[in-house]
């Protein structure tokens, strides 16, 4: 028998550097992670591949199917708003965009102009997000489009951001282009800033290309110091114009033959077999107004599925350059140790933009808008209401409309040390984001006093408890109002009220039961009287609380020249 070497005190001495060696390990600190804030632009719930989609997004589909789906995350219905509420973790209203900058006029909403609340740009009376995580040490980049304020102390650099190259407008042409870059008549061109200086785009611009070139090329010459960086990278795809490098125009040409119904019916079968949806779920029918595919002459299929062939097209390009970023991260050792939130910042663009003032004639006069053409510089083309239903499937409508489809966000988190990877059902915002960032980060909301300034306290809740199965974020009642341009809308648990428009100035409250009902097509008011009046009464005090001005009239857009 071999005799063992150890004693009893070189053994309680091993013991004892053992202790001493896991104590000085348990002290060292936790690497801080990096966050990149990956935000999109006018995408509908269901165009990822991993979402049910017959899109092409092999780059963001790993990355959520290595994350958790966050598969109840609600937005506001358009852009500025709900970017508002990304970098404030406040509602809108109090953030300072109650309403899109552009949208605010003393004709249209003289009700909102020069009111607290509808600054149009995010107001001082907010600590960015960008700015607690630069005061704790980050480093803090941006690229792509702001829309949040153009003036001097608005803009990104005067926010928090360390560098910053950003389209300080709503949209813009993605490519370099002869056509005009303005995406609506009347309007002036884009404006373009680094670092607060105005900058002219290169010849070969293509909009997603150049805003990741752009981080990446923040990440490749920040300082070696040993912190982390937040990324704020905001892709303007897949917004309006449709505009697509060739060899992804090319990738899609035939896909769309099949007419919007039945690309709905094969989004729906597929989210059903991924187990994102039941059963018993339908395709939400086509907008009114949408004529049926097979009444379609032959050149209108064609142009119709060319327009969808270049949104397909604009993801896809997205796509690839979101897998250029994880390729440098992960080459520059990063890639596990950073923070991936996606989300899109409304549901797609579902409206008819050639009925939106003086498009009807701005954009035939201006883009060359052949078949041939579609998806390339210089021509100017959009989803419309059919394909837009298609993108926002399983729920109705899209962008700017206070229906599911509109404000339901496709969004994952990924960030495997911390977040286990699968689907989280319960209902988050986008107020929630900031509280959860800055948790991860290490960070606090300074509450009411900021640098001498009084400032809001955030209003959302960190996720990181329930995505780590510690807690709930909100409790089953939690209840979220949503106003833009006097739509309206309000949730609390399964029951969700719509104010819906018969016309721009008529309208009733519509009550859906989202349990039964994701697709908001029975209103049940009639059979829950009692239900209505206890969300009217949620209505009223979310209102009071968030300076909510909705006015007595649709003001939302398209805009079709009788304002």
């Amino acid at each position: 028998m071999r005799q063992s070497r150890f004693t009893l005190g070189s053994t309680l001495l091993w013991l004892g550097s053992l202790w001493l060696t896991t104590a000085v390990l348990a002290a060292q600190p936790v690497p801080r992670p990096n966050i990149v804030l990956l935000v999109v632009d006018d995408m509908g719930y269901s165009d990822l591949g991993a979402m049910g989609g017959e899109i092409d997004t092999p780059n963001l589909d790993a990355l959520l199917r290595e994350g958790r789906l966050l598969s109840s995350m609600l937005v506001a219905p358009t852009c500025s708003p709900t970017r508002a509420m990304l970098l404030s973790g406040m509602d809108n209203h109090l953030a300072g965009v109650g309403n899109m900058a552009e949208m605010m006029t003393p004709t249209l909403t003289p009700h909102q102009v020069g009111q607290a609340g509808y600054e149009g740009y995010l107001a001082s009376r907010v600590v960015a997000l960008p700015q607690l995580l630069y005061e704790a040490g980050y480093h803090t980049y941006m690229s792509g489009k702001w829309h949040l304020g153009m003036a001097d102390g608005q803009r990104p650099e005067s926010r928090g951001f360390e560098r910053s190259f950003a389209l300080m407008n709503g949209g813009a042409a993605h490519f370099n282009q002869s056509a005009p870059q303005q995406i609506m008549a009347g309007t002036p061109a884009p404006t373009y800033r680094e670092d607060g200086r105005i900058v002219s785009l290169p010849a070969n611009f293509y909009s997603s290309t150049f805003f990741t070139d752009k981080l990446i090329s923040y990440l490749d010459t920040q300082p070696a110091d040993g912190e982390p960086f937040f990324a704020y990278l905001a892709y303007t795809a897949p917004h309006l114009p449709l505009q697509a490098p060739e060899r992804f125009l090319q990738q899609y040409r035939g896909r769309y033959a099949a007419g919007y119904e039945e690309v709905s019916r094969q989004r729906i079968a597929r989210m059903q077999r991924l187990g994102l949806i039941g059963k018993q779920v339908k395709p939400v029918p086509m907008p009114p107004g949408v004529r049926p595919w097979a009444s379609l002459s032959p050149a209108e299929q064609a142009r119709s599925a060319r327009d969808m062939e270049a949104y397909a097209a604009m993801l896809s390009a997205l796509d690839a350059e979101v897998g250029r970023l994880v390729a440098h991260l992960k080459q520059r050792g990063q890639f596990d140790n950073t923070v991936i939130l996606f989300l899109s910042d409304n549901g797609p663009e579902g409206n008819d933009w050639a009925a939106d003032g003086g498009n009807k004639s701005w954009i035939p006069a201006n883009f060359d808008n052949r078949l041939e053409n579609i998806g390339r510089p210089d021509s100017f083309a959009f989803q419309g209401p059919a394909w837009g239903q298609v993108s926002a499937q399983p729920f109705r409508y899209f962008k700017a409309f206070t229906n599911e489809g509109g404000v339901r966000s496709a969004s994952f988190i990924r960030y495997p040390s911390a977040i286990r990877a699968g689907r989280s059902t319960q209902l988050l915002t986008a107020m929630d984001v900031m509280p959860t960032l800055l948790e991860l980060a290490g960070a606090h909301h300074p509450g009411l006093l900021w640098q001498g300034q009084t400032v809001l306290p955030v209003q959302g809740m960190s996720m990181l408890p329930y995505l780590q199965g510690r807690a709930a974020v909100h409790n089953p009642d939690y209840v979220w109002g949503m106003e833009l341009m006097g739509r309206q809308a309000l949730r609390k648990g399964r029951w969700k009220i719509v104010y819906q428009y018969q016309n721009r100035k008529q309208g009733r409250w519509a009550l859906y039961d989202l349990q039964q009902d994701p697709g908001e097509q029975h209103d049940v008011a009639s059979r829950h009287a009692a239900k209505l009046d206890e969300l009217l009464t949620e209505w009223a005090q979310y209102v009071q609380r968030n300076n909510v001005r909705p006015g007595t009239r649709d003001t939302g857009y398209p805009l079709t020249g009788d304002e």
